[in-house]
């Protein structure tokens, strides 16, 4: 009898689309219970994520760290790149209040902190794996050809480039800065024929973005 779980893990497609999209609807319910519970169904989701990451990562040969000093630069610059920009183009839906746990639950209490610390863990190190293999391990490949598996990680195409970037891009509420993004990270995986280093650069790019954040205070990021 083949299980729901033998069907996901046995499934090219579905072991990398399941889980962004589970993680997607999580992010869907943020503050739809309240506007606490916009902090709350975060840090579910990324607990969720984390459970996930564990779970898919038999099955996805790609979705591996990697470190190279490319991805260094890659990541610090879309970091450079994302805040520099961000004044001088219009945005999807952002609201200049942002996602501020000092406002909601007191300046500097624990539970701020809590939340806070979450996020920056959680885009740092959950983020990253679940988006660059579905971004840049499904959909780009996908485009290609649906059997995605015939495709080598890292295979330039044109189209597939330009059009993953542009959704990648389209799913940020800094939508220019999102495309100029995947450009960047779809880069690195058609140069070093890897996942990983993408990996590495998104979780360098939102770690700083993180700290940026806190640093300043300009919760409109988050």
């Amino acid at each position: 009898m083949i299980t729901l779980k033998n069907k996901i893990t046995g499934s090219p497609t579905l072991i990398r689309v399941v889980p962004f999209v589970i993680f997607l609807l999580l992010t869907f319910c943020q503050g739809k219970f309240g506007e606490a519970s916009r902090y709350w169904v975060y840090l579910g989701k990324t607990i969720a994520g984390v459970a996930m990451i564990w779970a898919i990562r038999p099955y996805i040969a790609e979705m591996r760290w990697k470190f190279s000093w490319e991805a260094v630069v890659v990541g610090v610059a879309v970091f450079v790149m994302w805040v520099g920009i961000d004044p001088f183009y219009p945005h999807f839906g952002k609201s200049e209040s942002g996602w501020n746990p000092h406002q909601q639950f007191g300046a500097d209490s624990t539970l701020a902190w809590i939340f806070i610390v979450g996020r920056l863990l959680g885009s740092t190190f959950v983020v990253p794996p679940l988006e660059e293999v579905f971004y840049r391990s499904f959909v780009y490949r996908y485009i290609v050809k649906q059997d995605i598996e015939t495709i080598p990680i890292g295979q330039f195409n044109w189209t597939a480039f330009l059009v993953t970037s542009i959704i990648f891009g389209s799913a940020h509420h800094e939508w220019l800065a999102g495309i100029f993004c995947g450009f960047a990270y779809q880069w690195l995986v058609c140069h070093k024929k890897r996942l990983g280093d993408a990996m590495t650069a998104h979780a360098i790019t939102n770690f700083l973005l993180g700290l940026w954040i806190i640093w300043k205070g300009d919760w409109k990021f988050w």
